[in-house]
C-alpha cells in the first residue's frame, strides 16, 4: 500500500459551549489548525503517483475560502467544533472528490492532533 500526506494550516476561532462555564474551552478561543490529508492507494497511476499533490490545491482553497480567519462554530454551524469533528469534515468532504483519502488528521497545538480513519 501506497501512503501519502500533505498539510494545510489555518487560524481560526471556536467555542465548545456545551462543556461546562469554568472549562476554558467554554470560553471564545483559537487555534493555529494543521490539517492533514492522507490518501493511499494499491498501485501508482502512469506518473508513478497515488495522486498529484497539485491535485490537492481544491482542499487548500476550501480551507482558504471557508476556514481561515473565521469562527467555527459559525462555519459549521454547530457548536461540537472539535479536533475530532475536524477531522471527519474535511475526510467527508475530501472523499468525494479525492477517493484516495484513507485518513484526516487535525492538530490543535504542537503535542495534539484527531485522526478519522474509518
Amino acid at each position: 500500500m501506497f501512503r501519502i500526506t500533505k498539510e494545510f494550516h489555518f487560524s481560526a476561532s471556536h467555542q465548545l459551549k456545551s462543556l461546562p462555564s469554568d472549562h476554558q474551552c467554554n470560553r471564545l478561543h483559537g487555534h493555529n489548525y494543521i490539517v492533514e490529508i492522507e490518501l493511499a492507494g494499491e498501485a501508482l497511476n502512469e506518473h508513478g503517483f497515488v495522486r498529484d499533490y497539485h491535485e490537492l490545491a481544491p482542499l487548500k482553497r476550501y480551507i482558504d475560502d471557508h476556514f481561515d480567519h473565521r469562527h467555527l462554530n459559525d462555519v459549521l454551524g454547530h457548536d461540537r467544533v472539535t479536533a475530532e469533528c475536524l477531522a471527519k469534515h474535511f475526510y467527508d468532504w475530501c472523499k468525494g472528490r479525492l477517493p484516495e483519502t484513507s485518513a484526516v488528521r487535525v492538530s490543535e497545538t504542537a503535542k495534539t492532533w484527531a485522526e478519522y480513519r474509518p
